[in-house]
């Protein structure tokens, strides 16, 4: 025999390859493969009367023969999986209308569903021209997805079907997490529960507020989210969430959250509810030092003098960190509504902010004022501010004389005290 070229040794190790894959079966699935992401529902139905409709497919198929891909793992998808995932709503309905159950779950224990959501289309593209192909592509490539989740929700999809994993998230906490808008509402048309929680004790909201996602959060809320429930872990609301996001580093430097958290101030959001550990909205905020947030919960009534369990008042929150002393401004608002001024925590700690020493001319003027009783006159003022709050000041404006009024928020005489 002649010598065998590497070339002619390469041809032989893949026909041996094809020969040991290929079968009447394995070309039976490819075909059905196939067929499913070119949606020929013609052959879906003739390939059907030897498959299945809801037994796995173990082979791969090109865009252009029927040969399995040989350099990728072969990984069995029932042929439902594969119209969802691949976003083809005529395979999909053809495949329903021929007894695919769409609950049957693959080795990961995801449903049609779940797999529809995981693999929705990001359309959230920036493009230097509008209508350009891209976008046009994107746009379809969304629409197919919305029409195969009405079709999935249209032949008995169950939609509050968890995920077989640790958090247990239903199609709703999976929306969350994937950022897919579209589908909130035609989940909740569906029965969908609004409010109901996964592994984590978070509701659909809960996640939404997490991540500053304001859209999200309307449609939840117009769908009946419940804009005060605590998670049962830790306490937390919607609005707490929304704050400690927004308070952080991140959220500061992207000036995110505030119309997040006044969308849940305006639907309805308690103020001044406490977490387990005693924490309220403005606590959060006080220690994250970010005025726009503070404002917007003193706007909205919130207490400045509420204590948590360890006995640490929203100012106690505020004074813990340096950057936060140096606005002298929000600090004396802080204080113009506080009374009586809490210093120390119920182990008698001070707050670490203004123990540093650039502060000691600070810290010695706050100790003064927290043991100096108000007086009369102090006390009726701080009785007007917190009994008409910081919506009614230009209201206040108008019946009060300038100088009477100016005198009861006196917020920038105390400003000039502690510079």
């Amino acid at each position: 025999m002649g010598n065998i070229t590497k070339r002619g040794k390469r041809s032989l190790v893949v026909d041996s390859a094809k020969a040991l894959v290929e079968g009447p079966a394995t070309t039976l699935h490819a075909k059905l493969y196939e067929a499913i992401i070119q949606e020929e529902c013609t052959a879906i139905k003739a390939l059907l009367r030897s498959h299945p409709v809801n037994h796995p497919l173990t082979t791969l198929a090109s865009s252009s023969s029927s040969r399995p891909l040989l350099s990728q793992p072969v990984v069995p998808i029932v042929p439902i999986h594969l119209a969802a995932e691949f976003h083809k709503p005529q395979s999909l309905l053809c495949l329903l209308e021929h007894g695919a159950n769409p609950e049957v779950r693959d080795i990961q224990g995801l449903t049609a569903l779940h797999l529809l959501l995981l693999h929705w289309p990001i359309t959230s593209i920036m493009c230097a021209e509008p209508g350009i192909r891209i976008q046009r592509i994107l746009t379809d490539m969304e629409k197919n997805a919305v029409t195969c989740l009405r079709i999935l929700c249209e032949h008995g999809a169950q939609v509050n079907t968890r995920v077989d994993n640790s958090n247990k998230d239903s199609p709703l906490h999976l929306a969350i997490t994937y950022g897919t808008s579209p589908v909130l509402s035609i989940l909740a048309q569906n029965g969908a529960l609004v409010n109901g929680i996964n592994e984590s004790s978070m509701t659909p909201l809960h996640m939404a507020a997490d991540t500053l996602n304001e859209s999200m959060m309307e449609v939840l809320l117009a769908c009946g989210a419940d804009v005060n429930c605590a998670m049962a872990s830790t306490g937390s609301t919607a609005l707490k969430l929304a704050v400690c996001t927004a308070s952080s580093k991140a959220g500061q430097l992207l000036a995110a959250g505030v119309g997040c958290i006044r969308l849940l101030l305006v639907h309805g959001a308690r103020v001044n509810a406490r977490d387990h550990e005693g924490k309220t909205a403005l606590h959060q905020a006080c220690f994250g030092g970010r005025a726009a947030i503070i404002n917007l919960l003193l706007e909205f009534e919130a207490d400045v003098n509420v204590l948590t369990r360890n006995g640490e008042s929203p100012i106690y929150m505020y004074l813990q960190r340096s950057t936060n002393i140096r606005d002298t401004t929000l600090l004396a608002r802080l204080l113009c509504q506080t009374y009586p001024l809490r210093l120390t925590n119920k182990q008698g700690i001070l707050p670490t902010g203004i123990m540093l020493p650039e502060f000691h001319l600070l810290r010695e003027t706050l100790m003064k004022l927290s043991q100096n009783p108000l007086s009369l006159e102090d006390i009726c003022k701080r009785n007007i501010r917190n009994t008409y709050g910081e919506k009614s000041t230009q209201n206040l404006r108008q019946l009060l004389p300038v100088r009477m009024c100016n005198s009861v928020h006196c917020s920038h005489d105390l400003a000039r005290l502690l510079k």
